[in-house]
């Protein structure tokens, strides 16, 4: 039987390790997607789209589609899909990595002010600017609600979901995005203080380029820390590496014995009786 591969999806990398795993010879893959995006794009070998039903939802899922390996590839704030994740793998014994990009890190000239949730960065809107550039996703508005003397310029994919700020512009987008570009918004809005997510990526980063060229202040809403026992891999090739598909083959299901994301063994494990690695094709 082929090596099944389950993707917990939604972000670029998502994609191409899809495309990455789909082109290995015998890999069955499917892409999860959580549905939160209305016309996603096209992905490599099979998507399925919904929810699990949590943990015991998931864990019961990979059991009953003999699921080899499980990679969270999901967006960095996906909080509760990672924990759900985590959990899942460790009933079951599904060998499992977490794929996220690295965060962004200020540079000269930056104007950062850190926080830890969207909550606390409207408690500090107010004392850096009064035109916003929200650039935080469609969900999550309605900390910023209540932030009625501001005006909020508000950038999604899809329509934001309401509760919302009552002063609130909202532009529909898909990036990547342009410094020329991002500059020529913030200027046209005459935004003086810019939110974001520490997503990482190139994608969505020209921003933060026009927001320092401009002297503008950013609001940097911070990572949610990994469940206990998670650690991440920063790119494509890792998670393949630990798959064992740098090389061949993927490392054998781990039966009855728990493994968190991040315990996954780093090069091919043998899948035979003899003790032997794999060897490739």
């Amino acid at each position: 039987m082929s090596p099944h591969v389950l993707i917990l999806g939604g972000t670029a990398e998502a994609r191409v390790l899809a495309a990455a795993l789909a082109a290995r010879p015998g890999v069955r893959v499917t892409t999860s997607l959580a549905g939160r995006v209305a016309e996603p794009g096209a992905l490599d070998g099979e998507v399925r789209v919904g929810g699990f039903g949590g943990a015991g939802g998931l864990a019961g899922w990979l059991r009953e589609q003999g699921v080899d390996a499980l990679v969270d590839a999901t967006h960095p704030f996906a909080e509760s899909i990672t924990a759900n994740a985590a959990r899942a793998a460790s009933e079951t014994g599904v060998p499992a990595v977490v794929l996220r990009r690295p965060g962004w890190r200020p540079g000269p000239g930056d104007q950062w002010h850190p926080v830890p949730s969207l909550d606390a960065a409207a408690d500090l809107l107010p004392r850096l600017g009064r035109r916003v550039l929200l650039t935080t996703g469609r969900l999550g508005l309605a900390s910023f609600a209540h932030l009625t003397r501001l005006h909020f310029v508000v950038r999604s994919v899809d329509p934001p979901e309401p509760p919302m700020p009552p002063d609130t512009h909202v532009l529909l987008a898909r990036g990547p995005f342009t410094v020329p570009g991002e500059t020529a918004l913030l200027r046209e809005h005459r935004v003086d203080v810019l939110v974001t997510k520490d997503s990482g990526g190139a994608a969505t980063a020209a921003k933060l380029t026009a927001a320092r060229d401009l002297g503008l202040p950013v609001v940097v809403v911070r990572r949610p820390p990994p469940p206990d026992g998670v650690t991440a891999v920063p790119d494509v090739e890792g998670v393949l590496e630990r798959l064992g598909l740098g090389t061949c083959g993927l490392p054998a299901r781990a039966g009855t014995s728990a493994r968190m994301p991040g315990d996954m063994p780093a090069g091919p494990v043998s899948r035979g009786g003899d003790g032997a690695a794999d060897t490739c094709p």
